[in-house]
């Protein structure tokens, strides 16, 4: 197994409400699970591949459940990478040399049956996780925004956290409103609306989380 690490940020938004009954071992709010994800590695590495700067991206689609399998994924991969870094970034993504079910990509692979053609493309990410507030654009591919959820009475920005001690995504993720819209070059579509969004810190390696 090829040793690894990655600590960066991530910025998601699902189809659920806010707070994600999936965060709970619950059922997904409209009974099937769809999002898209936007990785920025502030640092890390794959054997000897530096993933320092890397960003990377993904949208999914699973039917029920992600528990109850049968999903569909495509990766997009950052043209400014190195191809040994978009490789990297890739196994990683799929649960390759991995522990089983010790990240969450790895089990997002184990119950995806359809991986499409990844994506080479430009991505642009800016996320802060602390102000909820974060921009994934990949032209042609999808947009994705997420902002502070907001109190519908006197829109003051509302401030929500999900803290997990044993989860394998994040220890805690701030919960924002998301927007997501795919473009004609994504093999899944997205339209998500003032939806489930997620920012968080994360550190993980080949045996799991690392914080």
């Amino acid at each position: 197994m090829i040793e690894w690490y990655v600590k960066g940020r991530e910025l998601a938004n699902c189809n659920c409400d806010y707070g994600c009954p999936c965060q709970f071992n619950a059922l997904p709010t409209r009974g099937n699970c769809e999002a898209a994800v936007g990785y920025l590695f502030d640092e890390g590495r794959f054997g000897d591949v530096s993933l320092d700067g890397v960003k990377a991206a993904l949208v999914a689609h699973w039917p029920g459940a992600i528990h109850q399998g049968g999903g569909t994924m495509q990766f997009i991969l950052d043209e400014a990478s190195s191809e040994a870094q978009r490789e990297a970034a890739a196994r990683i993504m799929k649960g390759e040399e991995t522990e089983p079910m010790k990240t969450m990509w790895s089990v997002f692979a184990a119950m995806t049956d359809t991986f499409l053609e990844p994506l080479v493309r430009p991505i642009s990410l800016q996320v802060d996780v602390e102000g909820r507030k974060a921009h994934l654009s990949i032209p042609g591919v999808l947009e994705t925004t997420s902002e502070p959820i907001r109190n519908p009475v006197t829109g003051a920005e509302h401030r929500a956290r999900i803290d997990l001690p044993n989860g394998f995504e994040y220890r805690i993720a701030e919960i924002a409103s998301g927007n997501t819209r795919t473009g004609a070059e994504a093999g899944i579509r997205l339209n998500l609306k003032n939806s489930y969004g997620q920012l968080a810190h994360i550190h993980l390696g080949h045996k799991g989380r690392l914080n």
